[in-house]
């Protein structure tokens, strides 16, 4: 049987480049490529600069117009942070609004819609420090 996992996901962003800004102060992740892409697009690939194999490709062109509504066809795109409450700084910060604050195994978690109308899923399965 073969042993894969996810590389990539390509989704379609009215501007790739406050997206990519966004998932680089999110994940600590960078930018690996940008660049033309088929149907007269163009795209900027950010991801994980340790593993060099996990990235979003943030694909745009005339015809992208955002607007998206949940579950069509994509339900959410899950991020893993090791500092929740930082990330969802960086999600308030970038004018995003966070909800749907959730703790129950195996992690924490909150959502939010980017500006497309993509909603997101940003999870920690840190453990608690007691003060």
């Amino acid at each position: 049987m073969p042993k894969g996992q996810i590389e990539h996901a390509n989704l379609s962003v009215t501007d790739p480049k406050r997206s990519a800004e966004l998932f680089k102060q999110l994940l600590g992740w960078q930018e690996r490529w940008r660049g033309p892409s088929q149907k007269y697009g163009r795209s900027i690939h950010v991801g994980d600069p340790e593993n060099g194999q996990t990235y979003l490709a943030l694909y745009t062109g005339d015809h992208v117009t955002g607007d998206y509504s949940k579950g069509e066809p994509l339900n959410h795109v899950g991020l893993l942070v090791d500092d929740l409450d930082a990330a969802e700084k960086v999600v308030a910060g970038a004018g995003l609004k966070p909800f749907g604050h959730d703790d129950y195994e195996p992690g924490k978690r909150f959502y939010f819609f980017d500006w497309d109308g993509i909603e997101f899923e940003v999870v920690s399965y840190a453990a608690e420090t007691a003060s």
